[in-house]
C-alpha cells in the first residue's frame, strides 16, 4: 500500500514538473522566434533583394501584434 502511495505521489510531483517545463520551453521558444529569428529572416530577405516579400510580412506581423492579446 505504501508503494502505491509513493508511486502516485511521484507521478503527481513529476507530472507537475513536466507541465511547468513544457510551459517554460514554450515561452522560451516564442521569445526566440519573435526576438531573434523573425528579424534575422526579414533582414535576410532585404539583403537578398526580396523587399517585396519582406515588407508585407512585416506589415502582417505588425498588425497581428497590435491586435493580439498579450499574456
Amino acid at each position: 500500500m505504501l508503494t502505491m502511495l509513493f508511486m502516485f505521489l511521484m507521478i503527481v510531483v513529476f507530472g507537475k514538473m513536466l507541465i511547468f517545463s513544457i510551459r517554460a520551453a514554450w515561452g522560451m521558444t516564442r521569445i526566440l522566434f519573435s526576438v531573434v529569428l523573425l528579424p534575422l529572416f526579414l533582414i535576410g530577405l532585404v539583403v537578398m533583394g526580396l523587399v517585396t516579400f519582406a515588407f508585407p510580412i512585416l506589415v502582417v506581423v505588425g498588425i497581428f501584434s497590435l491586435f493580439c492579446l498579450h499574456d
